[in-house]
């Protein structure tokens, strides 16, 4: 199974030089081609071997297993793609996921905060030197609305306080320039100028948000610390970091914004995707309308 494991490092070579996928994006490709390797391996089938009957029979192993229909899906996509560049680099004659039938997806709608929720939850942290920090992170996301494989990627000489705004790079390796508050923007600089050196441990780190070891965070690590904040709040709802990013579009969407300007602001290639805050907005509509309605 050595040429697979060949294989697999090499698309993962191709994703980062070629595709420009973020490192979150990579990683989450990688984890699914373990587990299909491992599969092949208990199987004693080679790449060249597999047939869509085999497949079949791995996604159906990885369904029984408890994953959700998106998982799946993703899993899914995961093969063709792989397949895809076995056979355009001639390590296969067909690309047997072709054949796959597409896994459909109901599409859920995720929690959002109301205003007073979000504002109860990123004013939580105490005064200490860590609690500062915390209160900026949880501040850009709300502001930016950023995703947090890019949240962690942020450096120093992203952030451009006077002009007010941050520079990101998002999927598929796209630059966006993102407009923030000027609450965020005066909690940021006090971050960079009075908090952020104290977490410092060596000048070469650019990164704007740093952990007690003087690090990056990692997306398990900010889910940690926001989980901390959202017990200290009493919030039931199912908060994540990117309960940030829907909550930023929907009250954008709410308050009048426009949808295009929306897409740019969330760097969403197909306006479709935001077309689900419209769907979060029209919900709420409902509840109310229920809720208040004299003749209900």
């Amino acid at each position: 199974m050595k040429q697979t494991e060949n294989n697999i490092l090499e698309y993962r070579s191709y994703l980062q030089i070629e595709k420009g996928l973020t490192r979150a994006s990579i990683d989450a490709y990688m984890q699914d081609l373990k587990q299909y390797h491992d599969f092949l391996e208990r199987k004693n089938l080679s790449l060249s071997d597999v047939k869509p009957e085999d497949l079949t029979g791995f996604l159906k192993e990885e369904s029984l297993s408890g994953k959700q229909t998106k998982s799946i899906a993703r899993l899914q996509s995961t093969l063709r793609n792989f397949h895809q560049f076995l056979q355009n680099n001639q390590y296969t004659v067909e690309n047997p996921a072709q054949l796959l039938s597409r896994v459909k997806i109901e599409q859920s709608l995720p929690d959002v905060l109301t205003v007073e929720e979000m504002e109860a939850l990123i004013t939580s942290p105490d005064d200490t030197i860590a609690g500062q920090r915390d209160h900026a992170i949880m501040e850009l996301l709300y502001a930016s609305g950023v995703r947090v494989s890019e949240l962690i990627d942020i450096t120093i000489d992203d952030v451009n306080i006077e002009m007010g705004f941050i520079n990101v790079i998002g999927k598929g390796n796209k630059q966006r320039i993102i407009p923030i508050t000027d609450r965020s923007a005066e909690i940021l600089d006090n971050y960079i100028k009075n908090i952020r050196l104290k977490f410092l441990k060596s000048e070469n780190v650019y990164t704007l948000f740093l952990t007690q070891r003087g690090k990056g965070f990692t997306r398990q690590g900010l889910w940690k610390m926001i989980k901390k904040y959202q017990l200290q709040s009493n919030i039931k709802k199912n908060i994540t970091p990117h309960t940030f990013r829907h909550s930023f579009a929907t009250h954008l969407i709410e308050n009048g914004a426009d949808l295009r300007a929306v897409q740019e602001l969330l760097g969403h290639s197909d306006i479709s995707t935001t077309q689900m805050y419209t769907h979060l907005s029209a919900k709420k509509i409902r509840e109310m309308y229920k809720k208040f309605h004299p003749r209900k």
